[in-house]
């Protein structure tokens, strides 16, 4: 039954015929209803498919808007990420959550979730409990958020850029930022992919610089589908020979991003949550609370903007 079930939403979910939204939200009522069938394999395949809507996204961006974005994205992204590092750091010795999960923990909110988390914790020597525990607490995160961003911003009336840029220095995964955004509209998208991005590209110098102090010999992994997303938005922009291709390769992307959300709901279930535990899930809610209240108030306040 359950296999039949998680199927007909994989298939359902694949046909485009659903927003990411209502795709996330089919398979968090699987997961909480049925045991997962597939879950490892499921795992695999919503990282990969991830990495791969990114790209074909790119094929739907312009490179002097990236650029335009990016730049000033970067700077906003490395005093989120300073300020969401020192705090974390603080909740996790006031509420005595263990030293490596409130790293995680940490990383994961200031940087990009689950591939921050996969980057840093070969590097940390975590033990498996202290990354099923991490990825847990910013998991949960992620579906409140995803859920509930596009809900407030229409409701505090924000803008397209406003949205996005607040989506992609609050939001924990790409996934998220891109499910939330892509629901609010084409430019908040736009905004969200690339400040989301320049931030995911931070992973590379706090690994290196987590690997230095703590003397590991793990290799950085580096982001590789960052990469392969500036070249689907140069291609884009300047290679106009296979023009008609670049609408087709967006809205695979659209589609794989809606089956990543649905697998990712499938996988969070009572058994995750009581996983996680009060402490650092409490730390993970406090600070991911601050982090998006402050932003959000700098946006508003027109001290942050694009």
């Amino acid at each position: 039954m359950s296999k039949t079930l998680f199927f007909a939403g994989l298939i359902l979910a694949a046909t485009g015929l659903v927003s990411p939204p209502v795709a996330l939200a089919g398979g968090l009522v699987f997961g909480f209803s049925f045991v997962h069938p597939f879950n490892t394999e499921s795992k695999r395949l919503s990282k990969f498919l991830l990495q791969a809507s990114v790209i074909g996204l790119g094929f739907g961006m312009d490179l002097h808007e990236v650029i335009s974005v990016g730049r000033s994205g970067f700077v906003y992204t490395a005093i989120s990420i300073a300020f969401a590092l020192s705090l974390g750091w603080a909740l996790g010795k006031f509420l005595k959550v263990s030293r490596g999960t409130s790293f995680l923990i940490c990383a994961g909110t200031a940087i990009c979730g689950g591939s921050a988390i996969a980057a840093i914790a070969p590097i940390t020597d975590a033990s498996e409990e202290e990354i099923a525990v991490s990825l847990g607490t910013v998991f949960v995160l992620n579906s409140v958020a995803l859920l509930s961003f596009p809900l407030i911003g229409t409701l505090l009336h924000m803008t397209q850029t406003q949205f996005g840029l607040w989506s992609a220095l609050a939001i924990h995964d790409t996934s998220s930022v891109v499910g939330a955004t892509a629901k609010f509209g084409a430019l908040a998208l736009a905004v969200g992919t690339t400040v989301k991005l320049a931030r995911a590209l931070w992973i590379v110098p706090i690994s290196m610089g987590t690997a230095v102090a703590r003397k590991s010999s793990a290799r950085v992994q580096w982001p590789w589908f960052i990469l392969f997303f500036c070249f689907a938005a140069v291609s884009n922009t300047y290679i106009h020979t296979f023009q008609p291709t670049y609408p087709v390769l967006k809205h695979l992307g659209v589609i794989g991003l809606t089956v990543t959300l649905y697998l990712i709901g499938t996988g969070l279930s009572m058994k995750t949550i009581r996983q996680v535990g009060v402490r650092p899930l409490l730390q993970g809610v406090v600070l991911w609370i601050i982090v998006a209240v402050t932003s959000l108030s700098l946006i508003r306040g027109g001290w942050i903007h694009l």
